[in-house]
């Protein structure tokens, strides 16, 4: 993998928190959703894993077998771990049919740029994982703590005081067109996502849609 700066995305999100907040945010969201009790020997690929951080979370929750995928060179150059990581394109992974027994993401399909680019990730996810797998999906939806979330970045005082809420703020000023179109479109995704996951957990709230589900059977 050749090398090149962080760019300014890159950079906020790198700045945003520190490795191992990372690392127990996706733990806890992990458990929440009770991934923590699937079988231990399961073959994980987590899609935009940037700097690998949930790669760890699996780890620490007892899964050896990990691969990480991301577009990023320099994001998936910044783990530090011993799990494979993989740089390519969510649409077309370069990845075998069947290949792993969960496919998980977190905060990544909000920055695809458009509803065909969802269907054709969630396509591909339902073509790597295996028939009994399992689909893990994280992401950013609109509730009343998100909105107040960003009602206090916008405000120059608070990111004056926190290097995290600046950050929080830079990520969003650079990602708002494909941030805010998702947002807005909640309905629109789920019928989407229900095309491939059969949800088996599902929850909505603190900002965040969480999904635990397995794939759609395939026709």
């Amino acid at each position: 993998m050749s090398t090149r700066p962080l760019d300014p995305w890159e950079q906020a999100y790198s700045d945003f928190e520190t490795p191992a907040q990372e690392v127990a945010k996706f733990e806890s969201r992990l458990r929440t959703l009770g991934a923590d009790r699937l079988v231990s020997t399961s073959e994980i690929l987590e899609i935009c894993c940037g700097r690998g951080n949930a790669l760890v979370a699996w780890q620490r929750l007892g899964y050896s077998r990990t691969v990480g995928l991301d577009w990023s060179v320099p994001l998936l150059q910044a783990y530090r771990g011993d799990a494979p990581r993989v740089a390519g394109d969510i649409r077309r992974m370069p990845i075998v049919d069947d290949a792993f027994d969960v496919v998980a993401v977190h905060g990544g399909l909000h920055h695809l740029p458009s509803l065909d680019d969802l269907d054709a990730t969630l396509r591909e996810v339902a073509r790597v994982v295996r028939h009994d797998g399992r689909i893990i999906i994280v992401e950013p939806w609109s509730t009343p703590f998100l909105t107040v979330v960003h009602a206090v970045s916008r405000q120059m005082l608070a990111r004056r005081l926190s290097k995290r809420v600046d950050a929080f703020e830079r990520m969003y000023e650079l990602e708002r067109t494909t941030y805010d179109a998702w947002l807005a479109r909640p309905d629109a995704i789920l019928s989407i996502v229900r095309r491939y996951v059969e949800p088996i957990c599902l929850k909505r709230g603190w900002g965040k849609l969480m999904l635990l589900g397995r794939p759609v059977t395939r026709r």
